[in-house]
């Protein structure tokens, strides 16, 4: 009964009604394989991202400038490939250039002492400026097909798209990292209390910037995958993708609080929010409305833990 009453197995309830609900409305064709591939590129990027967020957001931090950093390294790969670098050279530079923008994150939290919310606020405009200085508003659109293919086709004999393979072998990475080690219960023990965790000799500072340093080179991935998909590099790409990401996380289950979650119930999240706006799309809605879905969703994943617990509270109080 326990198990059934987790907030897990209400998303994958969810996630069913709305796979039958999408089945029926769209005459069959929101099973089919076409649309769930492209369900799949719609998510690649979320849920890479979400991988590092939940483990930051779990430790009782959050990181708001993912997107920005996801922008900032597209437009350096369109400004490295103008300047003549091979795109072997480009790609790790830029996942290098995202971790130091991690690492500025976090150091700025872990050594001054500063709430991430207002850091992670400033970043996040300040690397999106960085991002229109290094590429202005020009796109860059000539990478080799060899590239762009990542991410506009499917992997051979199968509806799953590359970005999604790629998600997958994070996550197991990620999921035993979190669930099946040490440095995972330093997470939790962290987000749960963070003295308690220092006085138990867990180095707290440097778990953070690691998380942090963690976030900005998936983001930077991320934005790889962003740019070979609409074979453009452009410095406002992934422009506000960082609410659908924290809405993912938090509708997954993870407190905002820290100290809980699963990376499960992130995943389940990522395809509920990901199949909400696909059926909405297929229903010929408007962007306007999908930003509304996700905010109000984003609210819902914020109150649905805080009703719980307070039914949970006056449950025991009842005589």
């Amino acid at each position: 009964m326990r198990n059934l009453l987790r907030w897990e197995t209400a998303l994958v309830f969810l996630l069913v009604v709305v796979a039958l609900t999408g089945q029926v409305s769209t005459d069959g064709s929101f099973l089919s394989g076409g649309n769930l591939f492209y369900l799949g590129l719609d998510i690649g990027e979320i849920a890479l991202i979400a991988l590092p967020l939940t483990l930051v957001i779990v430790a009782g931090e959050i990181d708001l400038s993912v997107a920005s950093v996801l922008g900032l390294s597209s437009a350096l790969i369109g400004w490295l490939w103008n300047a003549g670098w091979s795109l072997e050279t480009i790609l790790p530079t830029v996942i290098l250039a995202g971790a130091v923008c991690g690492a500025v994150n976090g150091l700025l939290v872990t050594r001054l002492g500063l709430p991430s919310l207002a850091v992670t606020i400033g970043t996040l405009a300040l690397y999106r400026g960085l991002a229109l200085v290094v590429l202005g508003d020009t796109a860059v659109a000539d990478f080799p097909a060899s590239y762009t293919s990542f991410g506009t086709t499917p992997v051979p004999g199968t509806d799953i798209p590359y970005p999604i393979v790629l998600a997958a072998v994070l996550a197991v990475l990620f999921g035993v990292a979190l669930h099946a080690s040490s440095f995972g219960r330093s997470v939790y023990a962290i987000g749960a209390n963070e003295e308690g965790a220092r006085f138990s000799g867990i180095r707290v500072k440097r778990v953070k910037l690691s998380l942090f340093v963690l976030a900005g080179a998936v983001a930077a991935i991320a934005g790889i995958v962003y740019t070979f998909r609409f074979s453009s590099a452009r410095a406002d790409n992934g422009l506000g993708l960082e609410l659908a990401v924290v809405a993912a996380v938090l509708l997954g289950g993870v407190s905002i609080f820290g100290g809980k979650g699963t990376l499960f119930g992130v995943l389940a999240g990522v395809l509920l929010l990901g199949g909400l706006r696909n059926l909405l799309i297929l229903q010929d809605t408007s962007t306007e409305v999908l930003t509304i879905v996700t905010g109000l969703l984003l609210l819902v994943s914020v109150l649905a833990p805080s009703v719980t617990r307070r039914v949970g509270t006056l449950r025991k109080a009842a005589p």
